[in-house]
């Protein structure tokens, strides 16, 4: 009889232990989350700003003969510094927070940019042109402001140590290794397309793009937070997964980094942007749900309200892009074409003149080399007269008296 209250009294202090116990484990998780969200935006802060310092530097050096000239500036070497400092700050917030709330905090870089742009603008405007103008950049900013806070407020809080244990379960587990074979099928296909059926779609480089990214940042966070673990004292670096995703890591992100380099030759930077960002945020946090299982434990009204963040992010992006001037290229040659009368390699069969939306134009500043010399410039020859200084002084002796 003694010892079945004792038990019973055993049996009801054990609740609010095991609360008290998820009451703090949750309250640490949402601090982690809070420092790699802090950390998230301070680097892509720092990031955007480095950039714009960078293109100012090379901006005041256009006309430098030296190429290299802005080595020599304090300005690009601070902007460097910058970078790195931010890129840190990017890297090290993956280590603290889930995957799902880091990678859509990238559009802070959008805003700092936008921002950036209109306040260091050069031209001469009135207050009601310039509302005119950038009212829709003041108007993505505003979401983009209003989509990033629900993203932090309503961010997973689902959080585990990057072990090398814990890494290697999720890495074998068999929904990532199903999401896998889908995107290994998938990026096959794309890059079939890409590049044997010519099909240079934006949307086709930068979900090439998007699936590398994907992994990139899954291999990024395993990578950051087993660091994280070494220099707290719990060393990971034994661990051969952590080579294994170190590898995977700079692979993906060599690579991505070719496919965007391709999309920004065919087309404008700002559409590069905004796509680029709504597809590489859309499959990074796919990827994050999978393999790190961030929403695990969620209800479904902070899922709910993490989507509409996103959305509301995605919005704002694109509306930022959107007011961007497309850079017009600059023609150091007349358009002959554009002539009356002057026919050219389409008109009639005949080969007279290159149209000037062809793969070459005549007098463009390009290789021609590889052309055939059917469509080549003929060289007339010049035939040169030499005439004595006499001759030369009766013809303008002769003119004169006329």
């Amino acid at each position: 009889m003694d010892g079945a209250p004792s038990a019973a009294l055993q049996l009801q202090q054990l609740p609010p232990t095991s609360s008290a116990s998820v009451v703090s484990e949750g309250s640490f998780s949402y601090k982690e989350n809070l420092i790699g969200a802090l950390l998230a935006i301070f680097g892509h802060l720092v990031v955007s700003i480095a950039l714009n310092l960078q293109k100012y530097c090379h901006i005041r050096l256009a006309g430098s003969k030296d190429p290299r000239a802005y080595f020599k500036t304090k300005t690009w070497w601070l902007g460097l510094f910058l970078m790195l400092l931010g890129e840190l700050g990017v890297f090290a917030s993956y280590a603290f927070a889930p995957l799902s709330l880091i990678v859509p905090l990238s559009a802070v870089s959008v805003i700092a940019s936008a921002i950036i742009g209109i306040i260091f603008i050069k031209e001469k405007w009135k207050p009601k042109d310039f509302l005119r103008r950038y009212v829709l950049s003041f108007v993505g900013c505003g979401l983009a402001v209003v989509g990033t806070y629900l993203l932090v407020t309503f961010a997973p809080n689902n959080h585990e140590k990057m072990t090398g244990e814990n890494v290697t379960r999720h890495l074998v587990s068999w929904p990532f290794l199903l999401y896998m074979l889908v995107e290994i099928i998938l990026f096959c296909l794309l890059l079939y397309f890409y590049k044997e059926k010519n099909a240079n779609n934006i949307v086709v480089i930068l979900l090439l793009v998007a699936l590398l990214g994907s992994m990139t940042v899954v291999t990024v966070k395993a990578v950051a937070g087993m660091l994280v673990l070494s220099i707290q004292g719990n060393l990971q670096l034994d661990y051969p997964i952590f080579y294994v995703m170190f590898v995977c890591m700079v692979a993906t992100a060599v690579y991505q980094a070719a496919f965007l380099s391709q999309a920004s030759q065919m087309y404008d930077s700002s559409l590069i942007a905004s796509v680029g960002y709504i597809l590489s945020t859309t499959v990074a946090i796919t990827a994050g749900a999978i393999f790190y299982l961030d929403f695990i434990g969620e209800d479904v009204l902070h899922i709910c309200m993490f989507a509409l963040g996103c959305l509301i992010a995605f919005l704002g992006v694109f509306l930022i892009t959107r007011n961007k001037k497309k850079a017009t290229p600059f023609e150091p040659y007349i358009s002959m074409d554009a002539m009356p009368g002057m026919q050219n390699m389409h008109d009639k069969g005949m080969t007279v003149q290159p149209d000037l939306k062809a793969s070459f134009s005549y007098g463009a500043l390009e290789n021609n080399d590889n052309i055939s010399e059917i469509y080549a410039p003929a060289t007339l020859p010049v035939m040169q007269e030499e005439h004595s200084s006499r001759s030369a002084y009766r013809v303008l002796e002769h003119t004169k008296k006329e």
